[in-house]
């Protein structure tokens, strides 16, 4: 008997719809480059799309908060179809994008091939390492780029009394599920130097109730998320007080990462994010990813405290 071949199913895509209003005129700015940032395309007016993923949720959410401190409206639907396109379309919109990105690179690392500096090398394949994580089905131009930054001369790689953050220790500390970057490292940071005998509680990022005595962290209305442009673990370092030049270190890689906006330009950022997205894709739990991060934010730290020669 012959069997017709099963229909591939339709791409699943998150969409971010959104309204500001006129003025300010910044706030239309600002929400634009954290899309852009994101890999967002446009795909209708005012109507921004990302595969979906729990990692875009997570992004899409961010950028609604800002919406709504910008007195805007907005909300995120997940959509098999999109009105008037094909998925094949969409997926063309994103690799348009990023091969105009991978163009403009490899325009400066062309500009200076013949005399780099070690800093505008860790800021070129840093931003290679941004623009590949929003590669999301692989765009031409990547291989020409990476070619390009292996022949760049490599660059050079670039303690502790703290105030307490929480009174007493062994605190339940809640967060989101499906921990990815700034949840993980934030644990970490929280059970090394904030709260030795922390425990943590994973929970729907909605709808969750706190329990008397709980710190919430990295979710909508916490304790400790984000504020500003700055991530959860940036938060909590600073208001613990903790000044170490390892951990300022690591709350860098942890925000170019997190927020995708480039703005420290580590060049370690891009291998922590494959090493964090291994970790995110393994059928483990959320304990279970948090105690592995562990393990390489404590090879970070070991890393950065190293003496500089």
């Amino acid at each position: 008997m012959i069997t017709k071949p099963r229909a591939a199913e339709p791409a699943s895509w998150l969409l971010l719809l959104h309204q500001l209003p006129a003025k300010p005129a910044y706030a239309r700015v600002k929400l634009w480059r954290r899309l852009q940032a994101l890999g967002a395309v446009a795909v209708k007016n005012a109507v921004y799309a990302l595969p979906a993923s729990p990692e875009a949720q997570e992004d899409f959410e961010w950028a609604m908060k800002e919406i709504a401190a910008a007195d805007g409206e907005g909300m995120i639907v997940e959509a098999r179809l999109i009105d008037g396109l094909s998925d094949d379309a969409v997926r063309g919109l994103f690799k348009s994008a990023r091969e105009a990105d991978y163009r403009a690179l490899a325009k400066e690392i062309r500009a200076v091939e013949k005399d780099a500096a070690p800093a505008q090398v860790a800021r070129l394949r840093a931003e290679a390492a941004r623009i590949a994580a929003i590669d999301f089905f692989g765009a031409n131009g990547r291989e020409d780029v990476e070619a390009r930054l292996a022949a760049l001369t490599p660059d050079a790689a670039p303690v502790p009394a703290s105030a307490p953050l929480v009174s007493g220790s062994g605190h339940v500390w809640v967060t989101r599920r499906d921990v990815h970057v700034d949840r993980i490292g934030s644990a970490w940071l929280i059970r090394h130097f904030i709260d030795p005998d922390a425990t943590f509680k994973f929970v729907p990022a909605k709808g969750y109730k706190p329990r008397r005595g709980e710190l919430r962290f990295d979710m909508f209305e916490a304790e400790f998320t984000h504020e500003g442009d700055r991530c959860t673990f940036e938060v909590l370092l600073q208001r613990s007080g903790l000044d170490q030049p390892a951990l300022t270190a690591i709350s860098e890689i942890v925000h170019d990462i997190d927020l995708k906006d480039g703005k420290f330009a580590r060049a370690e950022a891009g291998g922590i994010a494959a090493l964090i997205d291994s970790l995110a894709q393994a059928d483990i739990s959320d304990q279970e990813r948090v105690d592995q991060g562990a393990q390489l934010f404590d090879n970070l730290y070991a890393l950065f405290k190293k003496p500089r020669r």
